[in-house]
């Protein structure tokens, strides 16, 4: 027996034949012949070659036998078979396929039925004439068949979805409106495609079919009995209507109707005569004219400017493309009136096409163009990332027609800022010419301030599909990479930081993120985010040890190292003691060096140590060196972000409060000194008893003030804030949070230390106190100076007095006694005067003192408050100023209120 590679072509197209029809090869001789002159002719099927398309089909078919994991099986394969090269014709092999899949049995008129096609009668002229021009189908579609019609399902890049195939012969109209059954599904097929199978063009069709934008569709009205002239009552044919209508749809005037300027629309001349129902039918089929001129209009002024931007030549290509699809509807329609007038098709026969017959057809078309038009409107004067939110904002909708529709347009018009944001996330690079995307970059500014004023966001083109925080998530990995390759000249590459991501190439790729923006777009900027971040801020702790100056400031610009800071006063005394006009800054600095090599200072980095310096302020008249001596810490590179200009100012204010604080407790200490070394010395002079008991119990005053003071200051300010600040830092994903947190930590110290202006008349007071420590250890040191000299030459005088008396001589004489006398007298008669000025200098200090209970009283501020009652313990200033007594009694009741 012979192989099936052995047998000829004829033995194998006659057993084709018997397997098809299912009868005997005597039986099937007719067909045998008619096959031959099949394959012998140059007969075409005018069938749309689309692969999709048909496995599409082949899916829906296996669906509808229940069969889901075939459909499922088929799928795969099919999209294996796509990435091979094995196949050239795969359409060929799923038509071959799907058409021997239908059952012989079902009735003739059915896609792929062989064996109704070789039952027929093969034409005589099947070698010279198209086998479609020898066949017309009769088309009579009524408004009853209007939902069938309609029944089309509509694409993402179509206008209309009237598309269906048959192999026996085509037809005039669509087969799923001559059969009552809706067409299958083709959502992704373009509009020409389907088309091409719903209505049949002529021999020359291929012309048709060419872009309407260069050329008109309707040539010259071809002589037949097709085109009806105007009747003897003068009204006009519905032949003529159409052809205007046609005209009309690419926004051409007919012959009849045109378009009014007064009215900004398409009308029918009043003079001409014509039926009410067919001038109301050919105004609604007009829209379509004015609506597409709408767009048309728009795209053409849009597509040549520059300034326009990518994402507006997108929003102007997706509309291009709608109207192409539009076109290659009106190409059909154009080829159905050419084959109607070449056949001579009579007006208002079954096969004719009609203004109803356009209504029906043209009625998905016009939904989409008036969507394309509102948009079109909506989109007016806007560009770049404001652009894709217009676009965005009608996808809103339920309709899901309209919204497959604008979702298209938005995947084409949000391609070109996806494509901004991957290279800003992953590269660092931002070429964005016309201002489109959301992050904009200032050339001006230097790189020392690169973090904090080169690059920001644009409120207005952030899209409304990107949250606020994704477009600071991504604003900031971009600012991150700039930062480490301009401020750290970090040549790490960028793929060891964070993997880069595929970028949304295609306008598919950008549909499917942003359906899915919760998911895979949010885990693509969190992962880019997180990886940038991350690796910055260990570059930041490592190469510039952040951490390490940021425990700087606190140990020496907020006298953190008490050991430190209390060895450079003692040996800063004799030169601050000086008026600030003496002062040199190089002395200064030695003084610094000698404090560092004495105290545990000097165990710290040597890149902190470097950094520490001297700074004196401006000279005002009468200053000493206590007034103008401030510690400095220089910062420069990458640090310099954190701790900017702005913010060592800060640091310098807080500092000369805290040293001014610091050297009261010095003062106070000096004061108790003396006054515990002198009291035994002078207890020998009574008459200072009273004078030296007033100053006791003012300094013990000034002591316990000063001391709640350094508390509050030192603990429930300093500390508090510095371990809140030190938790912040360790559980911040990027610098920005440590600037914020170091920025947070600098203002709440400045406003708790009365430093910010809510707070002015809190710190003149307190000021005020200051002053009248000094003055009140001028006061003593006055008071200690003269009772010594005067002890002194006491003891000089008893001296003197028993060396003559040990020599057997008188000790002293009337008139050196009476001399001593009166010394003595003019000493105790000073002693009022001192009384005086400290019962002067208490009384002013208490009065501020009471003010600025007050004032702390009356603060919004709880923690101050709270400072009142332990200044105040004993409650001595509340029972002599009244307004105490009334602040307490209004805070209670606030705090009961608030309970």
């Amino acid at each position: 027996m012979a192989t099936l590679d052995q047998k000829s072509p004829n033995v194998l197209l006659q057993s084709l034949c018997c397997r098809i029809t299912g009868k005997s090869e005597a039986e099937v001789a007719h067909q045998f012949q008619y096959a031959v002159r099949v394959i012998g002719s140059n007969y075409a099927p005018t069938i749309e070659r689309d692969e999709f398309l048909v496995s599409e089909k082949i899916k829906k078919e296996l669906l509808k036998q229940r069969r889901e994991a075939d459909a499922a099986l088929f799928s795969e394969l099919h999209r294996k078979l796509q990435t091979q090269s094995v196949l050239k014709h795969r359409w060929s092999v799923l038509y071959l396929l799907l058409s021997l899949s239908e059952d012989p049995r079902k009735p003739p008129g059915r896609v792929g039925n062989y064996g109704a096609l070789f039952a027929q009668a093969l034409p005589r002229d099947a070698h010279s004439t198209p086998f479609y021009c020898t066949r017309p189908q009769s088309l009579a579609l009524g408004y009853g068949e209007r939902s069938a019609g309609l029944s089309a399902s509509m694409g993402t890049s179509g206008i209309s979805s009237l598309g269906v195939y048959t192999l026996n012969g085509p037809t005039v109209t669509p087969q799923s409106l001559l059969s009552g059954q809706p067409p299958q599904s083709a959502a992704a097929q373009p509009l020409g495609a389907r088309l091409a199978w719903a209505l049949p063009v002529s021999c020359s069709s291929s012309s048709a079919l060419a872009p309407l934008a260069t050329r008109p569709l309707l040539g010259p009205p071809v002589p037949s009995s097709r085109v009806v002239r105007p009747r003897k009552d003068g009204e006009v044919s519905e032949a003529a209507l159409v052809r205007d209508i046609l005209y009309v749809f690419q926004g051409i005037d007919g012959k009849f109707i045109k378009m009014s300027a007064q009215e900004n629309c398409y009308k029918i001349d009043s003079k001409v005569v014509l039926c009410k129902s067919l001038r109301d039918t050919s105004s609604r089929l007009a829209e379509l004219g004015w609506l597409h001129n709408k767009v048309r209009k728009y795209t053409d002024a849009r597509s040549l400017d520059r300034a326009f931007g990518l994402v507006g030549q997108s929003f102007c290509a997706a509309l291009h493309q709608e109207l192409k699809e539009y076109y290659r509807l009106l190409s059909v329609l154009h080829s159905q009136l050419q084959v109607e007038d070449e056949h001579g098709v009579m007006v208002c026969t079954e096969s004719s096409l009609t203004l109803r017959r356009l209504l029906v057809w043209m009625y998905d078309p016009k939904i989409r163009l008036k969507t394309l038009a509102a948009l079109v409107d909506f989109c007016q004067g806007r560009k770049g990332g404001e652009l894709a939110s217009a676009v965005h904002s009608y996808g809103k909708t339920g309709d899901p027609q309209m919204r497959a529709l604008v979702q298209h347009i938005l995947s084409l018009v949000s391609n070109p800022i996806l494509n901004f944001l991957y290279r800003w996330i992953y590269d660092g690079e931002l070429e964005d010419t016309y201002h489109e995307f959301f992050v904009a970059s200032d050339p001006n500014v230097k790189t020392d301030r690169l973090w904090h004023d080169k690059y920001s966001l644009r409120k207005s083109m952030i899209p409304t599909f990107i949250t606020m925080e994704q477009a600071s998530k991504v604003l900031l990995i971009g600012k991150s990479i700039n930062f480490l390759h301009q401020v750290c000249q970090d040549r790490t590459p960028l793929g060891k930081i964070t993997p880069a991501s595929n970028s949304a190439d295609t306008p598919r790729d950008t549909a499917e993120l942003l359906s899915d923006l919760e998911g895979a777009f949010q885990e693509k900027i969190d992962a880019a985010y997180f990886d940038t971040s991350k690796y910055l801020l260990d570059v930041l702790n490592r190469n510039y040890l952040l951490l390490e100056h940021l425990q700087a400031m606190r140990r020496y610009l907020l006298l953190g190292q008490g050991d430190f800071i209390r060895h450079l006063m003692d040996l800063l005394k004799p030169e601050l003691v000086r008026p600030a006009t003496t002062l040199y800054q190089h002395n200064l600095t030695g003084i610094l060096e000698t404090a560092v090599r004495a105290t545990n200072a000097q165990y710290d980095n040597a890149e902190i140590l470097k950094r520490l310096d001297v700074r004196l302020l401006e000279v005002s008249p009468g200053d000493t060196g206590w007034d103008v001596f401030s510690l400095d810490y220089h910062v420069d590179g990458p640090i310099a972000t954190v701790f900017t200009r702005e913010c060592m100012g800060h640091y310098l204010r807080v500092f000369n409060f805290l040293w001014r604080a610091k050297r009261m407790e010095y003062t106070l200490t000096d004061i108790w000194k003396g006054q515990m070394c002198n009291a035994k010395l002078l207890k020998t002079m009574p008459e200072l008893s009273g004078v030296l008991h007033q100053c006791h119990i003012l300094a013990s005053e000034m002591v316990h003030f000063i001391h709640q003071m350094q508390y509050y200051i030192t603990f429930e300010v300093l500390e508090c804030s510095w371990d809140e600040l030190w938790n912040r830092v360790q559980q911040a994903q990027d610098l920005d949070h440590i600037i914020a947190a170091h920025d947070l930590f600098l203002d709440r110290v400045i406003s708790r230390c009365l430093l910010d202006n809510s707070s002015r008349n809190l710190l003149n007071q307190l000021r005020a106190i200051f002053d009248q420590i000094i003055e009140f250890q001028s006061a003593q040191d006055s008071l200690y100076r003269s009772a010594l000299e005067e002890l002194t030459l006491r003891l000089q005088f008893e001296e003197r007095k028993q060396q003559k008396e040990s020599e057997g001589q008188w000790g002293v004489t009337a008139e050196q006694e009476a001399e001593e006398k009166k010394r003595i007298q003019e000493f105790q008669e000073t002693i009022p005067k001192m009384r005086s000025q400290l019962r002067i200098l208490t009384h002013f200090y208490q009065n501020i003192v009471q003010q600025f209970l007050v004032l702390l009283m009356t603060s919004t501020d709880e923690s101050l408050r709270f400072l009142s009652f332990r200044l105040d313990f004993n409650e001595h200033y509340k029972a002599r100023e009244p307004r105490l007594r009334a602040s307490l009694g209004t805070n209670r009741g606030r705090r009961q209120s608030n309970i």
